[in-house]
């Protein structure tokens, strides 16, 4: 039997369409098999595929790249608030959602959507600079790890002139690497890559400034921090490092609504 399911698509970090991150958003009424989640997830083939359902008041999310499920995604968090604020629960200024990562809090405002994220500590890893050189097709001046492997670079402009193996990063035992150093307009900058995910090039990672902003807070010494990623479609962030915790923010745009036939 053929089923119906809607899709909206949403240009998350961004407030015109052809920049920020795209991610599928897919309300469900009840959960698919995992299988089927996955293949719609391919079909798509954008960075992250979101479903969710109602729990209670509040809401069940669960994040698909097009190969594997994942515990953390900020700009598809992103998304589905702006499908949630825009066309099916208008009326509400606030989210929350029950996912993999415990519970993650969206709230809406002038400025777009504020997602409470939990803070991730990097880790010195300097047994990994000569691997993430080789990766990354420069030599970062630090290493650290978490989630992700991070390098850390002088400026922006090093950032910018990335040219990285693909093939080499995927072979690095992490979720993806993330690429950042001090900004030239903004706190810092960053590129992301995830080929190990099925994401060559993220083009705006929320959940990767989960460890990012409390790097960038104590390197700076502030709390509240502008970022941008500075992928091909690029992407701004506005962050508060909160210790445990993160406040993530940015802006959302719809690009796409429609059905999907299963």
């Amino acid at each position: 039997m053929t089923q119906e399911i809607a899709i909206y698509q949403v240009d998350a970090f961004s407030n015109a369409v052809f920049g920020g991150n795209p991610a599928a958003v897919c309300p469900l009424t009840d959960w698919l098999p995992d299988a089927t989640l996955q293949a719609i997830a391919a079909e798509n083939n954008l960075a992250e595929t979101a479903y969710f359902l109602p729990e209670g008041a509040d809401y069940r999310l669960r994040w698909f790249t097009p190969t594997t499920e994942v515990d953390l995604c900020g700009h598809a968090t992103l998304a589905t608030a702006h499908v949630l604020k825009s066309f099916l629960a208008p009326d509400a200024d606030e989210y929350r959602f029950h996912t993999r990562s415990g519970l993650l809090t969206v709230r809406c405002g002038d400025r777009g959507y504020a997602m409470d994220f939990p803070a991730i500590p990097a880790t010195p890893a300097p047994e990994k600079l000569a691997e993430l050189a080789a990766a990354l097709g420069a030599e970062p001046q630090e290493a650290f790890q978490a989630m992700d492997c991070m390098a850390v670079f002088a400026g922006e402009a090093e950032i910018q002139a990335l040219a990285p193996d693909m093939a080499k990063i995927a072979a690095v035992d992490t979720r993806g690497i993330i690429a950042t150093a001090p900004g030239d307009s903004v706190d810092f900058v960053s590129r992301f890559f995830a080929p190990q995910s099925g994401i060559p090039e993220d083009p705006v990672t929320g959940s990767a400034h989960s460890m990012l902003t409390p790097f960038w807070a104590a390197r700076l010494g502030k709390d509240r921090l502008t970022a941008r990623q500075i992928s091909p479609r690029g992407g701004d962030l506005t962050l508060e490092a909160r210790g445990e915790r993160v406040t993530i923010a940015g802006q959302a745009v719809l690009y796409l609504q429609g059905k999907i036939r299963v």
